[in-house]
């Protein structure tokens, strides 16, 4: 029998865009949240498709994450489109996947919902996420508070789910603040890579379009705080994926 330890169980990191240009100071996208995760580089490489990269096979994977972007679903670009083709692919074989705001609306689209421009505008700052029902079992939120804060920022939203997704969370704001698709895909509209110095950089960055938009940023800047719940819900993902891939 080999002594040598088993290899870490390998998650993939898609990357649909950069930070704004900020906060780039602070690292990319997939260094946000390897950090946010707990996940080693060595353990999770990112691929870049918005910068035109080409997608690995997903056999093999524990899990994959897609990361939030500053372009448009409902542009239906075209390596956003073939990024959607690949993650249906992979949630209809079983592969675990979280998508994060861009990410959650990718997922839904790809899976057959609609994403388009929320009716009310503008999401943004450190909101309160409220759980349906449906989470109470939920492998990731099930555990969790039942009201909990959450780092937000995005203009579009999954307007209608795919057939068979759940919704799991809420906020006053946005009905589908979460989903899960099958036992082993999620789509979370919040950021829980975001911590509070990333959520207050995006804030200052925004403020002309929140004033256009009537909303006040430095109210907005107030009210941001920690928000280590959301943030648990990545981790849970990446220990949910790592017992299935372990199993």
């Amino acid at each position: 029998m080999s002594n040598v330890p088993a290899p870490a169980p390998r998650f993939l990191i898609v990357e649909t865009g950069l930070p704004i240009a900020p906060m780039r100071r602070h690292g990319d996208f997939a260094h946000w949240i390897r950090v946010a995760g707990g996940l080693h580089r060595d353990e999770s490489p990112s691929v870049n498709v918005e910068a035109g990269a080409s997608l690995p096979g997903h056999a093999g994977l524990a899990g994959v994450i897609v990361s939030g972007s500053g372009a448009m679903v409902s542009d239906r670009l075209e390596w956003s489109e073939r990024c959607a083709a690949w993650l249906a692919a992979a949630a209809r074989a079983g592969v675990p996947i979280m998508g994060i705001c861009y990410g959650h609306q990718l997922l839904a689209h790809a899976l057959g919902g609609e994403v388009g421009d929320h009716p009310g505008g503008r999401e943004m700052g450190t909101m309160e996420i409220v759980l349906d029902p449906a989470a109470a079992d939920d492998p990731l939120l099930g555990a969790m508070p039942a009201r909990f804060d959450a780092q937000l920022t995005h203009v579009q939203s999954v307007l209608r789910l795919p057939e068979g997704a759940v919704a799991l969370a809420r906020s006053a704001h946005e009905p589908v603040q979460a989903f899960r698709w099958g036992d082993a895909a999620w789509g979370v509209q919040f950021h829980p890579e975001f911590s509070a110095t990333h959520m207050r950089g995006y804030i200052r960055a925004r403020r002309t379009a929140l004033l256009r938009e009537s909303l006040d940023a430095d109210a907005l800047l107030r009210r941001v705080g920690a928000a280590p719940q959301g943030r648990r819900v990545l981790r849970r993902f990446v220990h949910h994926a790592r017992t299935l891939a372990r199993a």
